[in-house]
């Protein structure tokens, strides 16, 4: 008899009030918000066969509608949606909080207003503080002191030599010269281009307290003091410090004893040939890549750098010309080295590195000349040979591979943008500028293509860091809108950004605390957080990825129950959840492109303010 109650009781619950209210709309919105002159769109979308005629736009605060907007286009089906449209309300320019209603849906509350992007950038500065090797602010200790032990160098194995320093490159504590080398470029970038974004608010070795330096230039020095350390003199270059043997625990930093001497760690020489101390080696074919993003980094320091300190400005100038001569000698690309597994970070590009290595080389060379003369000398003469040689590699890689296609191995073509376009347009401006911008307009396009066939507007591959992709892309477009003037994909750049913080599927932002009080990350692949509690403030998590690589990936396990199972599909997933090291581990490289991001954003809001 109580068999056939419970089942009475079921049937009576599965017609409840409550059970037949279960959502079945959402709109996702960009839960930083929007700017007053700015796109402003969000996405409405729904797991039954409905409709929408239009929307509205209410005043949070009083109730009121402001706004009123027509549904548009049915886009169909995407994810875990039967239905999707875009709500552009964009002509709206009021300033205030607001909340969308459409069929049966109401979005969270966001904000209209000239500031929305006010401090992101220092925010996500935070994250790259955490992530320091050797004297850690966050931890207001030590760590990694005694790198390291040298691997496949000409010197005996297992020689010391102080590489302590720099960054974590992600959850875990390995650290590499190409992803380092990047971020370093990207926050020295975001410098020049934003100075005004940035505070003072830590001195250099991060801890509180201003030292009369921008937060974002202290924190590129980190990074470029330890690449000076990779590349000691002018025949030694080293790619790696630690492997994959760092993985069989989460630990706070500083207890990494498994690599059988002590607390130090290996640090890989590059030799331009596959590596890898284990079951497991990379397919190396030369130097250049590595080589070639020293040389960019050191370049560009050397130009930010000088108005702060001469002398490590000239040590690094020094560095940029032995690293493209080491570049010039071994074509091809450096990869990471693996060991225990067959992961590492499989670059297959070379040529744009190149590009932008001649590129920032020859921005030097002209700055140096114009300092040195007053400003008369013939700058683009002296400039010219790197120029020409920029130009030369620049034709080789017209398109960053990965744009336009489905699919790609880990970091297969790297970083995700290639720099040395802008690099070299605005090294020479009256050279190849519109060529190059040219270059820039076919990946966009080639993204489009994908890109319009869904309401999100999304034409970015779900692979490992797809987030990181995203953020490359949107910078891409903004250059491309910059460079040539044309806004013809100003809308598909704020699809990107939108995306990053909540108008996704699963309507939350891929960044750890940002926006405060918003759907974002609290249990991510970090051993900060899940060990100690630690928040991981400003980390942009990797992103979802395809179910189909989701489901083959080794040793992954979801520890707690899944809050957005709703929005998994066949198409992709995204889990807030510890064990999900593909979709929610936060990288180094990839906030560090956040960073240049936020500024731009930033410093867009100030200048449509001042419109």
């Amino acid at each position: 008899m109580k068999y056939i109650i419970y089942f009475a009781l079921f049937l009576l619950m599965g017609n409840s009030p409550q059970a037949q209210n279960t959502p079945q709309q959402w709109i996702r919105i960009n839960q930083l918000g929007y700017l007053p002159k700015g796109i402003k769109i969000a996405v409405w979308g729904a797991k039954e066969n409905a409709s929408l005629n239009g929307f509205e736009l209410v005043d949070a605060a009083s109730g009121k509608v402001v706004f009123k907007g027509p549904a548009g286009k049915a886009f169909g089906a995407y994810g875990p949606f039967l239905q999707t449209y875009r709500l552009n309300f964009s002509s709206f320019t009021g300033t205030g909080n607001y909340k969308l209603r459409a069929g049966k849906a109401e979005s969270p509350v966001f904000r209209i207003d000239g500031n929305v992007y006010t401090g992101t950038a220092d925010f996500c500065l935070r994250y790259m503080r955490q992530q320091r090797s050797g004297f850690n602010p966050f931890l207001k200790d030590s760590c990694h002191n005694y790198d390291g032990y040298t691997m496949y160098g000409p010197m005996p194995d297992s020689s010391h030599i102080d590489v302590s320093g720099g960054w974590h490159d992600a959850s875990d504590y390995l650290q590499y010269v190409t992803t380092s080398a990047n971020a370093t470029y990207h926050l020295l970038m975001a410098y020049r281009d934003f100075p005004t974004v940035f505070g003072d608010g830590h001195q250099a070795n991060g801890l509180a307290g201003s030292n009369g330096i921008p937060d974002i230039a202290d924190e590129a020095k980190w990074g470029l003091q330890w690449l000076r350390k990779m590349h000691p003199n002018k025949d030694w270059m080293f790619n790696q410090l630690a492997d994959d043997r760092d993985h069989i625990s989460m630990r706070i930093p500083g207890l990494d004893s498994q690599y059988g001497k002590g607390y130090e760690r290996p640090v890989y020489f590059v030799t331009g040939s596959p590596q890898g101390l284990g079951k497991y080696k990379n397919r190396s074919t030369g130097k250049a890549s590595t080589a070639a993003k020293f040389a960019s980094a050191f370049a560009l320091g050397a130009m930010v750098f000088d108005p702060l300190d001469e002398a490590f400005a000239l040590d690094l100038a020094s560095g940029a010309s032995t690293a493209m001569a080491i570049a010039r000698s071994a074509p091809g690309v450096c990869q990471t080295a693996p060991n225990r597994a067959p992961y590492f970070y499989e670059e297959d590009n070379w040529v744009d590195d190149m590009e932008l290595g001649y590129s920032a080389v020859a921005s030097y060379m002209m700055y140096y000349a114009g300092k040195l003369s007053g400003g008369m000398a013939d700058q683009r003469r002296i400039g010219k040979p790197f120029l020409d040689s920029a130009a030369f590699y620049a034709r080789k890689e017209t398109i960053t591979p990965w744009l336009g296609k489905d699919m790609a191995r880990h970091y297969q073509w790297y970083p995700f943008i290639n720099l040395g376009h802008r690099e070299l347009a605005l090294a020479d401006p009256n050279g190849l500028g519109k060529e190059l911008m040219g270059y820039y307009k076919q990946g966009i396009e080639s993204v489009w293509q994908k890109a319009s066939q869904n309401a999100f507007y999304r034409g970015i591959p779900f692979i490992w860091c797809s987030n990181n992709l995203t953020t490359s892309f949107a910078i891409q477009c903004s250059w491309y809108a910059s460079q040539s003037g044309d806004q013809g994909y100003a809308e598909l750049a704020q699809a990107n950004i939108d995306w990053l913080f909540g108008c996704n599927p699963w309507g939350t932002s891929m960044v750890y605390g940002l926006p405060y009080n918003g759907d974002t990350p609290v249990d991510p692949h970090s051993a900060f957080t899940h060990l100690k509690q630690y928040p991981i403030d400003g980390g942009l998590v990797d992103g979802p990825v395809y179910t189909s690589i989701f489901k083959g990936l080794i040793g992954l396990t979801l520890y707690e129950a899944d809050e957005y199972a709703p929005f998994q599909s066949d198409l992709a997933v995204y889990h807030d959840d510890y064990g999900d090291y593909s979709t929610n581990e936060p990288t180094m490289d990839g906030t560090a492109s956040l960073v240049y991001l936020m500024a731009l954003m930033e410093a867009q809001a100030l200048r449509q303010s001042a419109k």
